[in-house]
């Protein structure tokens, strides 16, 4: 299986079906039942002629203990359907950092994509293909705004591919789906999920706590480029002997072999690039993002995501979706929602084989 995030859609075809080992099976759900109880009073009247012939009346109130049985039914679905899923044809979508200015042009001669932008006008408040085709590219590369450009951008290209002549075919075939970061929202939005509008308020809140979290102490990303996993943790390890605690750099993305983004304070990832060459890398790129992503330094953005995707209505793909913490697909709505709060503050994995057939980017 291959990949490539270069700022487009990514399709790719297996040549033959790629089988993941199952997981043991469990229920696929179950349900429950709540009964409540709640407190009331009972009250009798006794009415007698006295002595005297005058009438008397007195209440007496008896405290109870009412059973009320409401019968609520919660459907919980297991967290391994996919685990035994085949891979045949699969959606890559892209993550930060693919944004271009000059992207979604294509948009404006399509109807069904231009609609996607048009709600993402009505949600943001702002009118985004028009960022994304004139920028200025330090506009649309900030983290507040580049994030649902990929997210709209990305699923726009697939209404793109829609209209093609066998596009239809394509995206019937297409039987898993994954996502480089943000991507994985994408991904979750195009295999039914979530909504789009849903997707995109998730996106934008994301970004918004990303950057604040960015802003809030100051860090990077750089990409490692030509050395093995083992050999950037050795550089990683190297440079964190030379800065303080809080300026510690880790492996965040294991993107491919041969290519790992390093996140950690600023003072660390420059230790990081200069250490490069006497490691033998082949060379470093800085990463144009707000900040040392699925690092700790996220930590801030947590409880807002958790927050947000608690009141999101979230369902069981209609097909699998690798997640990047644990390269795993996940079939449980709870499970999603704590996979995609985690993601921020996880390091990205990505299973690549490299003798997988070539990919064809579909771009807009």
């Amino acid at each position: 299986m291959a990949a490539t995030f270069a700022g487009k859609l990514c399709f790719l075809e297996a040549a033959s079906p790629l089988s993941h080992k199952p997981s043991p099976s469990l229920p696929q759900s179950f349900q429950f039942s709540k009964v409540s109880f709640a407190p009331s009073a009972k009250s009798t009247t006794k009415i007698w002629q006295d002595r005297s012939g005058a009438c008397k009346k007195r209440s007496y109130f008896r405290p109870s203990l009412q059973m009320s049985v409401s019968v609520e039914t919660e459907e919980v679905v297991s967290d391994t359907l996919f685990a035994d899923y085949k891979v045949t044809s699969a959606f890559l979508f892209p993550g930060q950092g693919a944004q271009a200015v000059g992207m979604g042009k294509e948009a404006l001669s399509l109807p069904a994509a231009t609609a996607l932008f048009d709600k993402a006008k009505e949600i943001l408040g702002y009118d985004l293909l028009e960022i994304c085709i004139e920028g200025p590219k330090e506009k649309l590369d900030s983290t507040v705004i580049s994030q649902p450009a990929i997210y709209v951008a990305s699923l726009a290209a697939v209404e793109l591919l829609h209209n093609r002549e066998g596009g239809q075919a394509v995206i019937d075939s297409i039987d898993v789906t994954c996502g480089l970061s943000l991507g994985e929202y994408t991904a979750l939005a195009f295999a039914g999920a979530f909504s789009f509008e849903d997707g995109l308020k998730l996106v934008k809140l994301r970004g918004e706590a990303m950057q604040a979290a960015a802003d809030s102490t100051r860090s990077a990303m750089t990409s490692v480029i030509g050395l093995n996993a083992d050999k950037v943790q050795e550089l990683c390890n190297a440079a964190n002997q030379e800065v303080s605690e809080e300026e510690r750099v880790q492996i965040a993305n294991f993107l491919c072999p041969g290519n790992y983004a390093v996140s950690g304070g600023v003072k660390g990832v420059q230790v990081v690039e200069e250490k490069a060459n006497s490691f033998k890398a082949r060379m470093t790129i800085r990463l144009t993002v707000a900040g040392a992503f699925h690092t700790r330094f996220m930590t801030p953005a947590v409880p807002k995501l958790e927050a947000a995707l608690a009141k999101t209505q979230i369902s069981t793909p209609r097909i699998p979706v690798i997640s990047n913490v644990d390269a795993q697909p996940h079939s449980s709505p709870q499970v999603i929602k704590n996979i995609l709060a985690k993601q921020v503050i996880a390091g990205i994995i990505k299973r690549i084989d490299k003798n997988a057939p070539p990919v064809e980017n579909v771009g807009i």
